[in-house]
């Protein structure tokens, strides 16, 4: 303490600014995205992960089904009747494709009401090919999710909902189509949050870690949100040391001091 007491005024200033600054950047190592907990980063880990998406239907969601013949005269009789324009937007699409009513059924021309809650696009497809073969001979059968939508908001460079037009989606895929997380965001809490028949709930994921590799929710689901929450040094922080402020700031605390010495003279 006797030291600063003696220091001068401008070195005090300057001494305040690196303590200011030092804490207001943002560790290295919490922009990396997995990184290995282990020392020894010489050998390939496994990560264990089921490829299977496993989304059930369930009331309210939209299916679109395509079922096709080498009998062009009979195969219409078991799809909607559609212009040429049948997939050329999405609105089409949503227009073409089957409501699943609070029942759980869908209602397919000639063959009626058939229950899909609570199955996979696979076992709805399969169960279509087992009641079609009942009619047509070389029949195939196509069965998309129309309404597989992940909404993304927070530190990322392009927040909104997006539109997923494959079976699956990983996590950091989700992130990519989002423009990446900013350099403030808080990537060892990514929220999830997930519905389930009985409402909502939020997981919070590390993408920091290799663990989430391995991790249940490594793959989203339809209608899934995430939220990049902020750091807390966002605010005043730097996302790398500031050279060039530290620099300016020697530079002018230089400057004073030498004007003070000159005038004292």
């Amino acid at each position: 303490m006797k030291y600063l007491r003696k220091a001068s005024p401008v070195c005090l200033l300057f001494f305040c600014m690196i303590v200011l600054v030092l804490p207001s950047c943002v560790p290295h190592k919490n922009i990396l995205y997995i990184q290995r907990i282990a020392k020894d980063t010489t050998r390939q880990k496994e990560y264990v992960n089921s490829l299977s998406h496993d989304y059930k239907i369930q009331p309210n969601d939209n299916l679109y089904i395509k079922i096709s013949s080498l009998n062009e005269k009979t195969a219409p009789l078991f799809n909607k009747q559609t212009g040429a324009s049948e997939l050329s937007s999405d609105a089409t699409i949503y227009l073409n494709s089957y409501s699943v009513n609070e029942e759980g059924y869908i209602d397919l021309p000639s063959l009626g009401k058939i229950i899909v809650t609570n199955l996979t696009v696979t076992e709805i497809r399969d169960l279509l090919q087992s009641r079609i073969d009942e009619y047509l001979k070389q029949s195939t059968i196509t069965v998309k999710l129309v309404n597989f939508n992940i909404t993304i908001v927070g530190e990322v460079n392009h927040t909104g909902q997006f539109k997923i037009y494959q079976d699956r989606i990983n996590i950091f895929e989700a992130l990519s189509i989002a423009g990446d997380v900013s350099d403030f965001a808080d990537r060892r809490h990514i929220a999830l949050v997930r519905q389930y028949k009985n409402g909502s709930t939020i997981h919070y994921l590390d993408v920091t870690s290799d663990k989430i590799l391995s991790s249940e929710y490594y793959y989203l689901m339809p209608n899934d949100i995430l939220y990049v929450a902020p750091l807390a040094v966002k605010r005043f922080g730097f996302t790398q040391f500031p050279y060039s402020i530290l620099f300016s700031a020697i530079t002018t605390m230089t400057t004073l001091i030498l004007l003070i010495y000159t005038l004292k003279k």
